[in-house]
């Protein structure tokens, strides 16, 4: 194809698009028809140096489908100059059996995959779809992080502590597979909030989304809940149930504390995951589902596969992308955000308004270590609005709850503890002296800029706030704090 050809040629926005090279004409034009047969937009070309001009002009072209040995430029240097223009392209290189090493090299180098000559369409077709998936996956993370950035809420969960965005870009990179994610982390940190958020930014997203407690469940029970039976499996089956596999058919079955599940029913989930098929109870047949699983636990599997309490056949089955969810002591720097969010919550369920927050309140919010984590802190804000009597929370509500000993200076405190409020005024003093500057504190403490930070972070205290004398706080400066 001519570069005035190529001029004149529109190219399809409802398609996936790929830029052939080959330097055998017989081949480049057998290769077009087949690939548009298949229902690509193909923009071929003999010429490496042509190819290379025409992705400049359309550098948002999916797949560069080249041939390796060319005279002008080889198909891996020109892959390279592409991705200098996007380095969301996906190659794959053609290459001849006494070559492969070189392709291999080309993979190493940025390339996706390689097929050998004589070409296998069936192959190519394969490889063609594997590489748009993994370039859409790309461009979703990239989208996604510049999504987040400054951003404090993703799919209704809050945070923006570094731990929370490594938890959300977890969820952008596994949520278009079909991949068995296990999401572990202590009681109260959200972990039914992130099964939702990868079911909602899947390709099952208007498939069902079903939960279950397997905790809340007796064993005897447990089956029948998950696999369902036929009428007359037993004495009160009147009529036929479906279980939840069949019920979430097409989209996410999350099992919550599948570390509390009996090994009899270990064996069993172990069956549907490697087969794909449920059999109800008293029933002889058996029925395909396509379901993906989601599970969670607060437990330690491995530590549970060692003791002999959990299948290690079953762990790694569902072991394959773990996410872990940090405790809120662990991602303080959120309890601001989370206060915020909570409390609008709260007010509308007890249609009271809140106007003013003792700033004792959220430094006692920041202190606490919250061992029911962000289960606690919302039910901690709720308590605190329904006994409010003014539109001020004020740090004397906390009088009956367990943050009381952080809202005022207790007459002897353990060592740890004591420790830490003489390193927590130290920070304060220093703040004051240096108006909040942390580059000038951190160095008047002899730390690092990062390491001060972290110190900060850990003891609670906010550089900005000393920036200006201590105020009330209304309910909205509270997720910009």
């Amino acid at each position: 194809m001519t570069k005035e050809n190529h001029n004149k040629k529109v190219i399809s926005k409802t398609k996936a698009r790929i830029l052939l090279v080959d330097d055998e004409e017989n081949i480049l034009e057998v290769m077009k028809i087949r690939l548009e047969l298949l229902g690509f937009e193909v923009i071929a070309t003999s010429d490496p140096q042509e190819a290379l001009d025409i992705f400049a002009e359309n550098p948002d072209i999916e797949i560069l489908l080249t041939d390796q040995r060319m005279e002008k430029l080889t198909g891996q240097e020109l892959m390279s100059k592409c991705l200098e223009i996007n380095p969301y392209l996906q190659t794959i290189i053609f290459t001849a059996y006494g070559t492969i090493e070189q392709a291999v090299e080309a993979m190493k180098a940025g390339a996706f995959s390689y097929v050998t000559k004589p070409v296998d369409h069936t192959e190519l077709e394969i490889k063609l779809d594997q590489a748009l998936e993994k370039r859409s996956l790309l461009k979703k993370v990239h989208d996604f992080e510049g999504l987040i950035d400054g951003k404090s809420e993703f799919s209704g969960i809050i945070g923006k502590s570094s731990k929370m965005r490594s938890v959300f870009k977890q969820i952008l990179q596994v949520a278009p597979t079909d991949i068995t994610v296990s999401i572990f982390g202590e009681s109260g940190t959200g972990k039914e909030l992130v099964a939702k958020a990868i079911h909602l930014h899947s390709n099952r997203a208007k498939g069902p989304f079903i939960a279950v407690n397997c905790a809340a469940i007796p064993e005897s029970l447990l089956e029948d809940e998950l696999f369902g039976h036929v009428r007359g499996a037993f004495t009160s089956a009147v009529g036929s149930k479906n279980g939840v596999f069949a019920s979430a058919d097409t989209g996410t079955l999350f099992l919550d504390e599948v570390g509390e599940m009996a090994e009899s029913m270990q064996a069993k989930l172990l069956r549907v995951l490697e087969t794909g098929e449920v059999k109800p109870l008293g029933s002889d047949r058996v029925r395909k589902v396509d379901v993906r699983l989601i599970v969670a636990t607060k437990q330690d599997l491995k530590k549970m596969v060692a003791e002999g309490k959990f299948r290690e056949d079953l762990f790694y089955r569902i072991h394959v992308v773990p996410i872990h969810m940090p405790p809120l002591r662990e991602r303080k720097r959120d309890i601001p955000l989370l206060l915020g969010h909570f409390l609008k919550k709260a007010m509308k369920k007890t249609k009271k308004q809140i106007s003013w927050i003792d700033e004792d309140i959220l430094e006692a919010f920041k202190l606490y270590d919250w061992p029911g984590n962000v289960r606690e802190l919302e039910n901690m804000v709720d308590f605190l609005v329904a006994i409010s009597q003014e539109d001020v929370l004020s740090a004397s509500l906390l009088s009956s709850t367990p943050l009381a000993e952080f809202s005022s200076k207790a007459p002897v405190k353990p060592l740890k503890d004591a420790r830490f409020e003489f390193t927590k005024k130290y920070l304060e003093d220093l703040l004051k002296i240096t108006k909040g500057n942390i580059s000038l504190a951190a160095r008047y403490a002899g730390y690092y800029r990062a390491d001060f930070y972290k110190l900060l972070e850990r003891h609670g205290l906010d550089a900005a706030s000393f920036r200006k004398k201590a105020r009330k706080i209304s309910p909205a400066e509270l997720s910009s704090l």
